[in-house]
């Protein structure tokens, strides 16, 4: 398995398109499937269409969600950053995408997203993992 770790500088952006990160991770590998993981509690990725008024849909579903205010009993950071800490439970922190002759196989509107709400730390990890297909035929005696 090759295995790299991604820096992504999140600001104040609630979505980082990763989309080309994986293109050019996944360039000349042959097929296998791509593992994508965000070590961090209040973090999360996604596939979804960019460019038409989902990046804006998201943050305004995640805003009725999880509202920015002080209800939660997680209270340390900025005010509502206990919303941040149940982010993962709805936007998964990790994903597995087929790769066919070094291509990530994703729709055409598809792009993989990270979704950030925490605003109190600008810069996040991804880990991309690389495990290529076997061509032997299965155990067996």
């Amino acid at each position: 398995m090759d295995s790299v770790e991604v820096r992504v500088e999140t600001g104040d952006r609630l979505l980082v398109d990763l989309s080309e990160r994986i293109e050019q991770f996944c360039r000349g590998r042959g097929d296998g499937l791509l593992s994508l993981f965000a070590p961090h509690a209040t973090a999360g990725l996604a596939m979804i269409e960019l460019g038409s008024g989902t990046e804006a849909d998201l943050a305004d579903t995640l805003a009725r969600l999880l509202p920015r205010d002080d209800r939660y009993r997680h209270k340390h950071g900025s005010t509502g950053h206990g919303a941040d800490h149940l982010l993962p439970a709805f936007i998964s922190p990790s994903m597995t995408i087929p790769v066919i002759e070094g291509r990530a196989q994703l729709g055409t509107w598809q792009s993989v997203v990270l979704v950030d709400t925490n605003v109190d730390n600008p810069f996040r990890r991804v880990r991309l993992s690389f495990l290529p297909a076997t061509r032997g035929h299965g155990g067996g005696s």
